[in-house]
């Protein structure tokens, strides 16, 4: 068996050696490919894989097709949807994420901007405190129920909401259920959007939302840039001069908004949510353990296009 990393954003060092440890010491062969700057790379690298290990990286039906041998990938993070899942699907080739692996990083992220909001973007104007402000938190799975507790670590009301979730299951977490997504967005200084880009998700974050959040609220975005109406984010910007938005994705008219509203926007230079050491190491070896379980004993627990 064939194991390939193909990261055009590479894994640590350390990462990459604990992966090969673990590929290796499981009889199989371990390559790589990193800082790749043609999908043609992938394609050549790809032709005689058992095993594929990706980040962030595009897994397209034409890498799939390329793919001859391939039976599983594994996207090291918990987002999948630069993973053509119908085409994999139809190859007959497993797909799984890592959940749960990033989480944290990504939770202490959403938390330092929710502060660098707060603090107008620690310009010498005067800011305003967290403690005592409500939380909606938008998706309530691993990510969000981290970020509700060091929330609530902080002295903040904390109210959440997911379709997938039943009310009492996330009242049992210590946290308030919203009766809906417009009573969350009216109620609260603070909106954390973690929901994954899916048809039923992807831009159902717009102005009829947003224009509800209290004076002062800001919107936090630590998940996808799709799921944000861009068009209906800027209506709202200009209608509310009071409103602030933050995302860890530019959205593709950022360059406008940020010309237009300045300090009441910040996107960061890239995503930076799962960018830590202790994140890159987590999830590249959970990456590499879930193939070796695979091959040995079939198991498909992570698999995402069932």
């Amino acid at each position: 068996m064939k194991v390939l990393v193909a990261t055009e954003k590479p894994f640590s060092t350390a990462a990459v050696a604990g992966i090969k440890e673990i590929i290796e010491g499981a009889g199989y062969q371990f390559a790589t490919l990193e800082k790749y700057t043609d999908t043609g790379e992938l394609i050549t690298a790809v032709a005689d894989v058992d095993a594929l290990i990706i980040r962030t990286d595009k897994i397209t039906a034409e890498v799939l097709n390329a793919a001859k041998n391939l039976k599983i990938v594994v996207r090291a993070g918990a987002g999948y949807d630069n993973i053509d899942l119908a085409a994999a699907t139809a190859r007959k080739i497993v797909v799984m994420n890592t959940p749960g692996q990033n989480s944290n990083g990504v939770a202490e992220l959403t938390i330092a901007m929710m502060i660098f909001m707060a603090r107008n973007q620690f310009t010498p104007a005067t800011g305003s405190e967290l403690e005592g402000k409500r939380l909606g938190i938008q998706a309530f799975g691993n990510v969000g129920r981290l970020v509700g507790k060091k929330a609530e670590a902080m002295g903040m009301k904390v109210t959440a909401i997911d379709p997938f979730i039943p009310a009492e299951k996330i009242r049992e977490a210590g946290v308030e259920p919203a009766e809906s997504a417009e009573q969350m967005y009216s109620s609260c200084m603070y909106i954390s959007i973690h929901m994954p880009a899916t048809p039923e998700t992807i831009g159902s974050i717009g102005y009829d939302l947003i224009v509800k959040m209290p004076k002062g609220a800001c919107l936090i975005n630590a998940a996808r840039k799709e799921v944000i109406d861009e068009a209906g984010l800027e209506k709202a910007l200009d209608e509310r001069e009071d409103l602030k938005y933050i995302t860890d994705v530019a959205p593709d008219n950022y360059e406008v908004l940020k010309e237009k509203f300045g300090t009441r926007i910040f996107a960061t230079p890239k995503k930076m949510g799962a960018q830590t050491a202790e994140a890159n190491l987590n999830a590249g070896l959970a990456a590499a353990r879930q193939i070796v379980d695979f091959f040995a004993t079939g198991n498909t627990r992570f698999q995402v296009n069932k």
